[in-house]
């Protein structure tokens, strides 16, 4: 059975992108989720300082250890004033204290969904920059628009959107099943 790590990258209890997050792991043909949801693993802002005098959290090094368990990662992103959110920035930047390869080169299907009608692409195109320089495999990427309007827990509204989700969940699970027979 395959190990896939959602992450909503907000720590909005009502997450709309761990909702994403979630569903879409779920989808993944024979595989057991395990969804990180930020505020279990509450952190203090990241710093050198901080650091110096107390060592890297345990949390860190838990949420490290299920990344390494993983055969793929789905992430949906938050986007706040164009960038991360602050809890997910902190959970990157105290993860590269530990692996500078954060992501540990797993299969990534890596998202971003907003209210409005631009469904996050913009901290998407940054992520899709940025984390192959941490370790990022990012096989496929979607965003989802309105969320609002196209989500629900039995599949998306959109049947255009909906095509296009299943065909980036089939480039994870095929990436996946890439990373078992090379192994």
């Amino acid at each position: 059975m395959k190990k896939i790590i959602a992450i909503g990258a907000s720590n909005s209890k009502n997450s709309i992108n761990k909702r994403l997050a979630t569903y879409v792991a779920n989808q993944v043909e024979n595989a057991e989720v395990k969804v990180v949801d930020l505020n279990e693993y509450g952190l203090p802002l990241f710093g050198v300082d901080f650091q110096n005098e107390n060592g890297i959290p345990e949390n860190v090094h838990k949420v490290n250890e299920l990344l390494e368990s993983a055969d793929g990662i789905v992430i949906s992103l938050a986007e706040h004033n164009g960038t991360y959110t602050v809890a997910f920035k902190n959970l990157f930047d105290w993860l590269s204290r530990i692996d500078n390869a954060v992501w540990k080169n797993k299969p990534m299907l890596l998202m971003a969904s907003s209210p409005g009608g631009r469904g996050g692409q913009k901290i998407l195109a940054i992520a899709k920059e940025a984390f192959p320089w941490f370790g990022g495999n990012v096989v496929a990427d979607f965003s989802l628009p309105m969320f609002n309007d196209f989500f629900s827990e039995e599949g998306l509204k959109d049947e255009a959107k909906a095509v296009e989700l299943k065909e980036k969940i089939q480039l994870l699970e095929d990436a996946m099943n890439d990373v078992a027979m090379a192994v």
